[in-house]
């Protein structure tokens, strides 16, 4: 096979006319040719870090969907599935993801639970993560999120680190705000890469301290305007990746997007392309070609590199995006879960109080990190009650894995006015979380979750909307096409009570994620993710 155009060699940082030859899998010549063919044939994308899971896609419905962006592999931390179903969860995202021809590189997860502040699913020690490295489908050990645990020499955390550094496979980090002497010993430990950096300085001085900065833009995160300006002096030890994207979004874009956005800031497209292409093959081993001769058959063809449009996808010299279709069949899934809980009453979201003030967790658009405030309380009847003129919400997360009483907290910036919203994506453990106007909106919601064993949901007076998500709770079994649809019906849903946030559901999925400071709430309680500890919501 013969492609014929631009060829954007981004490794020898040229462009010129010319033609690649494609035998059996791989390149096997790339010439300089004339010819009147104004395309442009560049290696493919690959999202540095991302969370397969949180598109509510399994990896092959994923899969079909990425390739339609030029998007040809993925480095994916399954610690999401990890959490539900432990390392059974891993193997169903690396059995399922090899029934397509998609290149996902899975990690080991490091912190599974993340904390041992909330009820997981499973537990993944040291021993575990030894045979999971020793697998050649396992890359790299993922996100280290205990950093604590890193500072403070704890022993299990050393032992999973070790392990990588035996089998030689990279240490991914997660270091939101670090900075001083706690990064130096943070990387000194072996911890390669941050994608949680949200200010310009924080990236820099883990730049000039030798870490990989990722650039991330998900649907709740957004760091890209924050960071971009640091990619035309530090392009050899950036990359581009999503986190976490819903399917909404995917369907819409992937890292095609980022491409487009740096390149109309003016900047040179050869140092994005590097960015966006090369440097996850090279930090990462990964059997990834480049464009080069002898490499994998890995290679897109787009209509320009401003837009970067795909016309087709290669995967291993397999046509898998023409002409606006994927050529990815669907395959058949196994529905995997781990959701043992009853439904609630109404009075198990009560709580009793008659405090004048409480602790707040205040959500910022486009951020993981929360703010505490304290705020006068509400109380009807002996029980804290949401206050929707303030905008102050009861937020409840309720343990899945087994019968206990949910946690309580309240939350800023979700601006409902009615109903309630919940969900079973709640990273990192996973258990169903909901914010509402009532207590009643919420069991209704909490409830419609607990009947289908998974799912993210929406209620009002009138009607109720859910989206099932019957694999692990966190994933659907149906088509991207379908899971994007009706998140969005259920987007739409959540803004129509009221939610002023451009992603609620994702915004909820992070409000019990203890690992990202300042304030949180696990089905344990409150946690104040700053100092580490678990805090009281009544202020005295």
């Amino acid at each position: 096979m013969k492609l014929q155009g631009n060829i954007v060699d981004v490794v020898n940082k040229r462009i010129f006319k010319g033609e690649v030859l494609i035998e059996n899998d791989k390149i096997k010549s790339v010439t300089e040719k004339s010819h009147n063919v104004n395309h442009f044939i560049l290696p493919g994308f690959i999202d540095a870090h991302i969370h397969i899971e949180s598109s509510m896609l399994v990896p092959s419905e994923f899969a079909r969907i990425a390739v339609t962006h030029g998007t040809v592999a993925t480095v994916s931390d399954p610690h999401e599935i990890a959490n539900v179903l432990g390392v059974k969860g891993v193997e169903f995202m690396i059995a399922n993801g090899k029934q397509t021809p998609f290149k996902f590189n899975f990690g080991a997860p490091s912190c599974v639970p993340a904390t041992a502040f909330e009820t997981a699913g499973a537990v993944i020690n040291a021993e575990a993560i030894k045979k999971l490295l020793e697998n050649p489908d396992i890359k790299y050990l993922a996100e280290m999120m205990n950093y604590p645990g890193v500072l403070f020499d704890d022993d299990e955390v050393l032992n999973k680190i070790a392990w990588a550094k035996h089998y030689n496979k990279p240490i991914d980090g997660h270091a939101p705000g670090l900075r001083g002497d706690n990064i130096t010993k943070y990387i000194n430990a072996g911890i390669s890469t941050d994608h949680e950096c949200f200010t310009f300085d924080e990236a820099l001085e883990k730049l000039q301290k030798g870490m990989k900065i990722l650039i991330r833009e998900g649907s709740a995160a957004k760091n890209f305007e924050a960071l971009i300006d640091l990619l035309p002096k530090h392009f050899e030890n950036m990359m581009f990746c999503s986190d976490d994207k819903h399917p909404d979004d995917l369907l819409d874009n992937h890292i095609n997007k980022l491409c487009a956005r740096a390149v109309a800031k003016g900047m040179d497209v050869l140092k994005v392309l590097q960015v966006a292409c090369v440097n996850p093959v090279k930090h990462y081993n990964l059997e990834v070609g480049l464009l080069q001769e002898g490499d994998d058959a890995d290679c897109i063809i787009v209509e320009d590199l401003k837009d970067f449009n795909t016309l087709q996808t290669f995967i291993s010299g397999n046509l898998v995006f023409n002409n606006n279709t994927a050529l990815i069949d669907a395959v058949s899934i196994e529905l995997l879960n781990n959701f043992d809980c009853n439904k609630k009453k109404v009075s198990d979201f009560r709580f009793e109080s008659s405090a004048q003030q409480i602790r707040v967790i205040e959500a910022l658009e486009g951020q993981l990190v929360t703010n505490e405030r304290v705020e006068v309380a509400s109380i009807k009847d002996g029980n804290l009650v949401s206050n929707v003129e303030k905008d102050l919400l009861k937020m409840a997360v309720v343990n899945r894995y087994q019968n206990e009483k949910p946690a309580i907290a309240f939350v800023k910036n979700f601006g409902l006015k009615t109903g309630a919203i919940a969900s079973s994506v709640a990273h990192d453990s996973h258990n169903i979380i909901a914010v509402g106007v009532s207590d009643e909106a919420i069991c209704q919601a909490v409830n419609l979750l607990i009947n289908n064993k998974g799912g993210i949901a929406a209620v009002s007076h009138s009607e109720e909307k859910i989206l099932p998500l019957p694999v692990a709770g966190i994933m659907s079994d149906k088509s991207g096409e379908t899971v994007g649809k009706q998140y969005e019906a259920l987007d739409t849903m959540a803004k129509q009570l009221g939610s002023t946030l451009s992603a609620p559901f994702m915004t909820l999925s992070f409000m019990a994620l203890l690992v990202i400071p300042a304030l949180k709430l696990s089905d344990k309680g409150l946690f104040n993710g700053e100092i580490f500890k678990f805090t009281a919501l009544e202020v005295n």
